[in-house]
């Protein structure tokens, strides 16, 4: 499917325009993101801009076109057919995770519809749920704009920072370089998400990594993996290609 994207896209602006906006829209559309790769296919979206075949910023406006599209008719389709759907063998099979949804939204809507964007399970869940609990438009619309316009920069940075990679002259000697780049990405976010993990331990049930990763070892890990992700971070600030690397940078977001 990536093939045939990236095919698809490279044929003319229009159709690279068409292709972000329909993996926004899917991404965030009722229940069908939980099937689609949209974290891959936007991080390949993110890889094509990088490389500069694709504008950042009418990638970026398609892209909240998309989400929007996307989670309006999410949230339409769970206040027309809220009792069908309660009713729907789906639903019944992923009750918990129905369950989890409905309790935040009942507690911090506005936080949970935001934040809910960016959680790969939660985000074409919760503008359905907020539909099928009756939740006033008032309360859903300002965090779904801001949501929806923070998200697709978000996705396509890991493939914009890989994109921009590749086109530095392979006569640099870049090869250390992109190495370091991609070993610094890697541990600040398994660093991050040990982050989360520590901050949510207690908060939620155990899951399948709670007996490798008890509280204890969090404790250290989390901040061994943080010190040496910033001690990459330092080293790659300080190598000689970086300035190529961010005119390259430049170059993407300043078409």
């Amino acid at each position: 499917m990536q093939a045939l994207l990236e095919h698809f896209i490279l044929q003319s602006t229009l159709y690279s325009l068409i292709a972000v906006m329909l993996v926004a829209f899917l991404e965030s559309l009722a229940l069908v993101g939980l099937l689609l790769p949209g974290t891959v296919l936007m991080a390949g979206l993110g890889a094509l801009i990088g490389s500069g075949e694709v504008n950042f910023w009418h990638a970026w406006l398609a892209g909240m076109v998309g989400c929007l599209l996307g989670d309006w008719i999410s949230f339409w389709l769970g206040w027309r057919f809220k009792k069908p759907l309660h009713r729907w063998s789906f639903m019944k099979k992923n009750k918990a995770l129905l369950d989890k949804t409905e309790h935040a939204l009942h507690q911090h809507s506005m936080f949970t519809i935001l934040v809910g964007r960016f959680v790969g399970p939660t985000r074409p869940l919760v503008p359905m749920v907020a539909g099928m609990l009756d939740l006033p438009i008032a309360k859903f619309v300002v965090p779904n704009i801001i949501g929806c316009v923070l998200w697709p920069p978000f996705y396509f940075l890991p493939g914009i920072l890989a994109g921009a990679a590749i086109d530095i002259p392979e006569g640099m000697q870049s090869g250390g370089f992109k190495w370091l780049l991609l070993a610094t990405a890697l541990l600040l976010w398994v660093a991050g998400w040990l982050c989360w993990r520590l901050w949510r331990f207690g908060k939620a049930a155990p899951d399948r990594l709670a007996s490798f990763l008890p509280r204890g070892r969090l404790l250290w890990l989390t901040p061994v993996l943080l010190a040496i992700g910033v001690m990459a971070l330092v080293a790659l600030l300080r190598h000689p290609l970086m300035p190529v690397y961010l005119d390259i940078l430049r170059k993407v977001v300043g078409y």
